[in-house]
């Protein structure tokens, strides 16, 4: 084998490497479920989003018809607002509950979709009324360890 044909190998098997690398870094950031198809937005308040991320899923029934566009702070209602679309092809009612939901016990958080049974439907734009935020497991330790302090001070 020629040095030149075994530095054409070399160097093929080097791009190979660098586009697998890409391809995992793109999965592993949720980056190359690029959706073109077309979308509506919607928009939901909640008290506390926990560790939701900007591209975090949308999932109805377990699957995903949607993603998180945006998360801020409404100073006003000290609130998170968070903004996301859907998929055009799925449309929910306007009585739909969304939850901040954790895949796993330790997993990433995304928000759930509960259809109701209202016959009208969300539009580009609207906003959901019905949330439930996220469960934060700090906090469920923390008053879990608390109420069991508060049990052994009172048998004294």
């Amino acid at each position: 084998m020629s040095r030149k044909l075994l530095d054409l190998w070399v160097g093929f098997f080097v791009a190979l490497g660098l586009a697998a690398v890409l391809f995992l870094a793109l999965k592993v950031g949720n980056l190359s479920a690029a959706n073109f198809s077309d979308t509506y937005s919607l928009t939901a308040k909640f008290v506390n989003i926990g560790g939701l991320k900007v591209r975090a899923p949308v999932k109805s029934a377990g699957v995903v018809v949607g993603r998180v566009a945006e998360v801020r702070f409404d100073p006003e209602t000290y609130e998170a607002v968070v903004s996301f679309t859907i998929d055009a092809r799925y449309r929910f009612p306007k009585d739909t509950f969304a939850l901040i939901l954790t895949a796993g016990l330790l997993g990433e958080q995304y928000i759930g979709l509960d259809p109701g049974g209202d016959e009208k439907m969300l539009q580009n734009g609207d906003t959901i009324a019905k949330t439930q935020s996220a469960v934060v497991l700090e906090k469920l330790i923390s008053q879990f360890m608390f109420n069991k302090a508060s049990e052994g001070q009172s048998d004294k």
